[in-house]
């Protein structure tokens, strides 16, 4: 499989948003990721319903919902009726992640798993069958335009080779400091889709940038 791309909207003109989502239909990238925050298990507020219905009557890209909230089953529900393609819940917020993951799959939405960068790999081994993908966070969650954390390369690999080793076809996302000198490391340490803001969304010629990352 060629490697995905997914801007954040989190990095987008809020003043244009209509626009700002066009601009993803029109240009090469492969999903819209949306980071939704509470304020609560991360230090900061991004969107919720009435925005995400506004984004979602545009938006003709797969949706990839990252919540970065305390108890997300409290929302599963909602999310499965905006159309969310893949919903992406954090492992430290949920106590019954088996029984999170099978609701957002009986929602009729494909399930990953977040790990923040603090969080190890193998922790993941009784559940990692069950899920279409997991998301590693490159930088600890809560605010756009931070640094890469380089210790995620070698997590990459190490979550590369249990799934291979379970024989599984499970997708790895990257989020953070996603740029020209990032990503290729991270493809070749194992990465199958690339998140990234602020650089997708302040570059100079935003289509190009995104064909560039498609291209590596």
């Amino acid at each position: 499989m060629n490697h995905l791309i997914a801007p954040s909207l989190l990095a987008a003109d809020f003043n244009n948003l209509k626009s700002e989502v066009e601009f993803i239909n029109k240009s090469d990238a492969d999903w819209l990721h949306l980071d939704i925050m509470d304020g609560v298990f991360v230090p900061n507020i991004s969107f919720g319903f009435p925005v995400l219905e506004k984004v979602a009557d545009v938006c003709e890209k797969p949706m990839d919902a990252h919540l970065m909230i305390v108890e997300p089953q409290k929302f599963i529900t909602e999310f499965g009726k905006l159309g969310i393609h893949m919903l992406n819940v954090h492992y430290e917020a949920c106590t019954h992640l088996n029984r999170v993951v099978n609701q957002i799959k009986e929602a009729g939405m494909k399930a990953a798993v977040t790990l923040n960068p603090h969080t190890p790999v193998h922790l993941l081994k009784d559940i990692i069958s069950e899920v279409d993908m997991i998301l590693l966070m490159s930088v600890n969650p809560g605010y756009g335009a931070q640094k890469f954390i380089p210790n995620t390369l070698s997590k990459v690999s190490e979550l590369k080779l249990m799934i291979e080793e379970k024989g599984l076809n499970t997708l790895i996302e990257i989020d953070g400091g996603v740029n020209f000198d990032t990503a290729p490391q991270l493809l070749e340490h194992g990465a199958d889709v690339l998140v990234s803001g602020s650089f997708v969304f302040s570059a100079s010629d935003r289509f190009e940038t995104i064909r560039k990352l498609k291209a590596l």
